[in-house]
């Protein structure tokens, strides 16, 4: 008997396989490849929504978890994929700092956000009037967590890298037949694939395909990621991820020349000297029209569950929904209502 068979190995699939085995669960993975996402995801971690000066849904319980949570990951796989590195927040009026000064102060983002504007000290960088700094950010290099977590499940025999078959399912009193397995429970995490399940694709999933660059700058000499219209993010090597658009008709992964002329036209409105383009990625990123993810039960079958709809922010929230949906399954805990899939059903009469 299987515990959970996963399908998915996101970041999604990944927070929730490492809480079933640390709890003693059997796992089984499935994956095959088909949404790059998670692989080519700036990774950025971010408290605060720097657009309004406000604060994520619940950042403060999602990095409290989280931060530990991949430490754990990295020491156990061997690897580092977690960078600390700040965040400075481009600054582009007297308004805007004023602005920054007032959110500063409030109680909830007192703790995330410098009360001080730290001025430019990057030559390669337009800001007159200088940034703003977040505290407790950072980023993942989601790649690599990803292929060194496959290659742990791999070594496991936790993994099977085809296409899930959802007419293979057979329902039974309380387990599932599914081929050769016996399972107690499905965790669908299959991010954008969501569409093509027939279990869950009355949720509403929207996609939001995002593109980003990979340049190359011997000149730009950054050490934070600077924050702006776009974000540039040093990874080292004199490399930069600059990131993201948003297309919200576009449902495919490859990259455009819009895409990559609007990175480049924002780009350029924030530095100053030569860079070169290295790559250049697009991804359908899972999201939802409410902007909250999309967790819980399938209102008929109770031992089929979703996992999905992290959107822009699946670094911190991964690790939290994850948690909240084992500890529902295991212990009845209820879920967040805010995430719960409930929310859709009740609206959708189907409850």
């Amino acid at each position: 008997m299987i515990d959970y068979l996963i399908v998915g190995s996101g970041i999604a699939g990944i927070c929730f396989s490492e809480f079933a085995l640390n709890k003693g669960k059997k796992i089984v993975v499935f994956e095959n490849y088909s949404q790059p996402s998670s692989k080519i995801a700036g990774g950025l971690y971010n408290p605060v929504v720097l657009k309004r000066f406000s604060e994520v849904w619940k950042a403060k319980e999602q990095l409290e978890l989280a931060l530990p949570f991949y430490a754990e990951i990295e020491n156990k796989l061997g690897i580092k994929f977690d960078y600390k590195i700040p965040i400075y927040r481009k600054l582009a009026s007297v308004e805007e700092q004023n602005n920054w000064f007032q959110a500063a102060d409030k109680v909830n983002l007192s703790g995330f956000l410098s009360t001080n504007i730290i001025p430019n000290r990057y030559s390669s960088v337009n800001s007159s009037f200088g940034f703003g700094e977040v505290f407790h950010t950072g980023y993942l290099d989601v790649k690599c967590l990803v292929d060194a977590y496959e290659v742990f499940l791999k070594e496991n025999n936790l993994i099977k890298n085809e296409l899930f078959d959802y007419d293979k399912i057979e329902f039974f009193d309380d387990y599932i037949l599914y081929d050769n397995y016996k399972v107690k429970s499905i965790i669908f995490a299959e991010g954008f694939g969501l569409h093509a399940n027939p279990f869950f694709n009355e949720l509403p999933l929207d996609g939001t395909k995002g593109e980003l660059l990979v340049i190359k700058s011997k000149d730009l000499k950054v050490d934070v990621t600077i924050k702006s219209s776009v974000f540039i993010l040093p990874i080292g090597d004199d490399k930069y991820k600059v990131g993201a658009t948003y297309d919200w008709s576009d449902k495919t992964n490859q990259p455009t020349e819009a895409g990559r002329n609007e990175l480049i036209e924002k780009l350029e409105e924030v530095i100053n000297c030569e860079y070169e383009i290295i790559e250049h990625f697009g991804g359908v990123r899972p999201t939802v029209k409410d902007r909250r993810p999309l967790v819980g039960t399938h209102h008929q079958y109770a031992n089929l569950h979703v996992l999905n709809g992290l959107g822009t922010r699946g670094v911190m929230l991964a690790p939290f929904l994850a948690n909240q949906l084992f500890d529902f399954i295991e212990n009845g805990t209820p879920l967040d209502k805010e995430i719960d899939i409930k929310r859709i059903y009740k609206k959708k009469n189907i409850i």
